[in-house]
């Protein structure tokens, strides 16, 4: 079907020969390691999120912020302060997840 039309053959071929130069500059090593690395990334911000979470609904029971709520403005408004809590105890988690990872990454033999 694609040697049916002209120009489209040639054109198939250049992508697989330009798709296996490209994966082949990594060694099945390097492949593992770099999976390795974002799946460790992904659980530790996972864990984080998880903590923020729970840290920002435990601070926000703690302090019953949702008493200031009266009506529809204060209600609006309640949302982005709510936000701003969580993201501040999730940023606050970036050094530590960039710490860990570095760590393994170190950890991991490249060769």
């Amino acid at each position: 079907m694609i040697a049916g039309v002209p120009g489209v053959a040639r054109a198939y071929e250049r992508f697989v020969v330009y798709r296996r130069i490209r994966l082949s500059q990594f060694t099945p090593i390097e492949i593992a390691n770099w999976l390795a690395i974002y799946l460790a990334t992904g659980l530790c911000c996972l864990i984080a999120l998880a903590l923020s979470v729970t840290v920002a609904l435990h601070d926000s029971v703690r302090e019953r912020v949702w008493s200031q709520v009266r009506d529809m403005r204060s209600a609006l408004l309640f949302v982005p302060k709510l936000w701003w809590r969580w993201q501040k105890l999730y940023l606050l988690s970036t050094p530590v997840t960039l710490g860990i990872v570095l760590y393994f990454a170190a950890s991991l033999r490249w060769i």
